[in-house]
């Protein structure tokens, strides 16, 4: 190998270092596990997230909103954040033209 390719091989990181990838902790590991299958807690979405997490729901939604925007939980679960990111644009699209007074 070249000295040049081998500088070019030190510069590219590799994924799991790149910022953001493969860095997940257990909690942001844990909110995934619970969006993927939520529907299998017995009650309230809001009463599995305050007993798993101990967070309001708003507070766990403003991290879950933040974690699907990370490299690590694409990394992690590629569909569930896909259809997550689907969701939050629908609902956002959704809120502004309630707003401008539009249908969709």
């Amino acid at each position: 190998m070249t000295e040049a390719a081998g500088a070019d091989n030190a510069v590219q990181p590799s994924p799991e270092q790149r910022p953001g990838v493969g860095d997940l902790g257990d909690r942001e590991q844990q909110m995934l596990a619970l969006e993927r299958q939520w529907w299998k807690y017995s009650g309230a979405k809001e009463q599995a997230i305050r007993e798993l997490f101990d967070l309001s729901a708003t507070h766990y939604y403003q991290i879950l909103n933040a974690l699907i925007d990370t490299e690590a939980a694409l990394a992690h679960d590629p569909m569930l954040v896909k259809r997550l990111r689907r969701l939050r644009t629908s609902r956002q699209r959704a809120r502004s033209a309630r707003r401008l007074g539009a249908d969709i």
